[in-house]
């Protein structure tokens, strides 16, 4: 209850995350709004927290989502990092770009042949 600065800081970090979370919200609606809708868009929507199952789209490329979700736990840095980990983020990335893009914009983009790091996976 005294500690000021850390109050300020908690307080901070809640109001960002409402702003964030307040515009991935008003994204979604606007992929969801009826064509011709002033505010409707085209587009998809994933984050490195999205699990592909959801997706529901045929020939995804293999990413358990216990290793997803160790992925998504890696905090954000300057720092340097493995190759090896950077290599799996990017695979993750690839693949779950690929399984949202195949969902909501074209169903007919083929599937990916593999990841773009094949040694590594996620």
């Amino acid at each position: 209850g005294e500690d000021w600065i850390f109050h300020s800081k908690r307080v901070a970090d809640i109001v960002d995350n409402q702003v964030r979370s307040l515009r991935i919200r008003q994204l979604v609606a606007s992929y969801r709004a009826p064509a011709g809708d002033e505010n409707h868009r085209k587009g998809a929507y994933w984050s490195i927290r999205s699990d592909l199952r959801e997706y529901a789209v045929p020939n995804v490329l293999p990413c358990p989502l216990d290793r997803t979700n160790e992925l998504a736990e890696i905090e954000t840095r300057l720092a340097a990092m493995s190759a090896e980990t950077q290599e799996r983020l990017m695979n993750w990335g690839y693949a779950i770009c690929d399984a949202a893009l195949r969902r909501y914009l074209d169903p007919s983009l083929p599937p990916p042949r593999g990841f773009p790091y094949p040694n590594a996976g996620v």
